[in-house]
């Protein structure tokens, strides 16, 4: 596997949340010639399995992501101009001037761009202010409604980020949604290193849905395969730029992250703690690899494991990523060793998980490797 070339394909594929088929064909297939079995369901979540030798050790899902933020089409103005709804936590104040693609209902795209007023017309008291997305337009040359519609365009059709990639230097990559195509790109690099040699856990990898909508599409997933193990993978806020310092210590070629804490207030009062025996597992998995783990702790973001891990009676859960810069706009930058070696960190945790593990807190030897235990998390079948 190509790491550099695989994150590419993915990062050039649209797929709004809702709208990930795309991107869920282009998983299947890059996962097929690895997995014993890869399958959809119904929400369109994109499940590969790996079986373990040792039926009483537990099952881990290992999860991503595959769909981005961006807008639905609102409204078609008379004269052929877009207005749109945001999908997700977009940034308003990057969008005027930005190209995005907007996708017909025959699965084509049309080419778009957010208008700006022409900079020679904008009086003083605009020019230093951030335009509220509603009252922005998507121009795509179009000069009528019937034009508009006649290439396929229709209320409710996804609009994205025009697609882009490139390589910038000390082996990083920017582009559009590697939040959380990193993440995608690494279930590739896991499912091709669990194939040369399993583990005794069986494995689920899942590319979910519907993350940057409502979070939950990887709860319906983890609600079918019943884990007793659930490992989120996505991106992490970098700090180790001039507008970031301060926020966190987190940085680019720093190695994975291991979240400590998250925790979104707006809406959802919902985040992870980590479940303490697994973090100290990936500590230790670290540790023998001689591998640096950063750290993270921090509000204002969440992941869809904030949600698997409230499955059935609970899911001992984690969320381990990488350090993204300019996270949710066209140009995510990331750095390619930090992938790399949260492959490998990943592979070496999920090898440490037998069945001798006791995954019950608030008990008396709670959370020993080691102690006498089913392995069975609480919830699981």
């Amino acid at each position: 596997m190509q790491l550099q070339a695989l994150l590419r394909d993915m990062a050039m594929i649209p797929a709004l949340s809702g709208h990930e088929e795309r991107m869920a064909r282009y998983l299947r297939d890059a996962i097929a010639a690895y997995a014993d079995e890869v399958q959809g369901d119904p929400a369109g979540n994109v499940v590969a399995t790996f079986r373990g030798t040792d039926p009483r050790a537990p099952r881990v899902m290992v999860f991503a992501h595959m769909d981005q933020l961006g807008f639905v089409v609102r409204r078609i103005e008379d004269d052929g101009f877009l207005r749109v709804e945001r999908l997700g936590g977009i940034p308003e104040k990057i969008l005027p001037g930005t190209p995005v693609l907007v996708e017909t209902e025959d699965g084509d795209t049309v080419p778009g761009v957010f208008g700006n007023k022409s900079h020679h017309a904008t009086p003083p008291e605009e020019k230093y202010t951030v335009t509220p997305y509603r009252e922005l337009y998507v121009d795509v040359g179009a000069t009528s409604a019937a034009e508009v519609r006649a290439l396929g365009v229709e209320i409710g059709c996804p609009v994205v980020y025009e697609p882009r990639f490139q390589v910038l230097q000390g082996g990083r990559v920017s582009g559009t949604s590697l939040d959380d195509r990193g993440g995608c790109a690494v279930l590739v690099g896991l499912a091709e290193r669990v194939s040369r040699s399993r583990s005794a856990a069986t494995l689920h990898l899942v590319g979910s849905v519907q993350e940057e909508f409502n979070l939950r599409g990887a709860m319906l997933a983890a609600a079918a395969l019943q884990p007793q193990v659930a490992i989120s993978v996505d991106v992490m806020l970098a700090g180790d730029t001039p507008d970031m310092k301060g926020h966190s210590d987190l940085r680019l070629g720093g190695g994975p992250v291991l979240g400590m804490y998250n925790f979104h207030g707006r809406g959802t009062l919902n985040g992870t703690i980590p479940h303490p025996l697994l973090a100290r597992l990936i500590r230790e998995a670290a540790g023998r690899l001689g591998m640096p783990l950063q750290r993270s702790a921090t509000v204002g973001i969440l992941t869809d494991g904030s949600y698997v891990q409230l499955v059935g009676t609970g899911i001992p859960s984690v969320d381990l990523g990488f350090p993204v810069r300019y996270t949710h706009t066209p140009v995510e930058t990331c750095q390619l060793s930090d992938l790399e070696q949260l492959i490998t960190l990943l592979e070496e945790t999920i090898r440490s998980l037998g069945p001798d593990l006791d995954w019950a807190r608030g008990l008396p030897g709670a959370g020993q490797a080691g102690a006498a235990g089913t392995g069975r998390a609480p919830g699981g079948g």
